[in-house]
C-alpha cells in the first residue's frame, strides 16, 4: 500500500471540501431568512439538495485534482493542476459575494468566469486523465444550474434593500 498516494489522495479531497465548508458560513441557504425571500426560479432544487450536492462535488474534485496530480504533479502538469486552483479559488469566492455581500450581479459575471475555469480544467486533465476530466463534468452541469439560478435571482430581485446586505445575517 502506497501511504503517500493515499495521504495525497486525503488532502487533495481535504481542500475542496475544508474551502466549501468555510463558505458555507455564507450559504447556510436552509437557515438564512434573506436567501428565502428572494424570487427564485421554479427549478431551483430545495435547499437541502444543496449542502448535499456540494459536499459530493468537492469530493470529485478531490479525486480530479490527484488524479492529475498522481501522475507527475507540477512538474509535469503546472497548468492544469494551476488553472485547477484557480477555479476552486473562484469556486470559493462565488458563495461571499452572493450570499455575504448580496451581489448578484458580481456573482454573475463571477460564476461565469467560474464555468470557464472549470471547462479549461476540464480540456486541460482531458489528456492527462481522461477518468479526472469525467469527474469534473457533474461539477459543470451543477454549476451551470447555480448560474442559471443566479441569473434569474440578478434578473427578478430588486436592487433596493432587499438586496443589502444584512447585519450579521450569516
Amino acid at each position: 500500500m502506497d501511504w503517500g498516494a493515499i495521504l495525497g489522495l486525503i488532502v487533495a479531497i481535504a481542500i475542496p471540501v475544508a474551502g466549501g465548508f468555510a463558505g458555507a458560513k455564507f450559504g447556510a441557504v436552509s437557515f438564512n431568512p434573506w436567501y428565502r425571500q428572494l424570487n427564485k426560479p421554479p427549478w431551483t432544487p430545495p435547499s437541502w439538495v444543496f449542502p448535499v450536492m456540494w459536499t459530493a462535488l468537492y469530493i470529485l474534485m478531490g479525486i480530479a485534482s490527484w488524479l492529475v496530480w498522481k501522475d507527475g504533479g507540477f512538474k509535469r502538469h503546472a497548468l492544469p493542476l494551476a488553472i485547477y486552483i484557480v477555479q476552486l479559488i473562484l469556486n470559493f469566492a462565488w458563495t461571499p459575494i452572493f450570499f455575504g455581500y448580496h451581489r448578484f450581479d458580481f456573482a454573475f459575471a463571477e460564476i461565469v468566469l467560474l464555468w470557464l475555469a472549470i471547462l479549461a480544467t476540464i480540456i486541460l486533465f482531458w489528456p492527462v486523465s481522461h477518468a479526472a476530466a469525467y469527474l469534473l463534468i457533474p461539477y459543470i452541469l451543477w454549476v451551470t444550474l447555480a448560474a442559471s439560478i443566479n441569473l434569474y435571482v440578478l434578473i427578478y430581485n430588486p436592487s433596493d434593500g432587499l438586496t443589502q446586505p444584512l447585519q450579521e445575517s450569516y
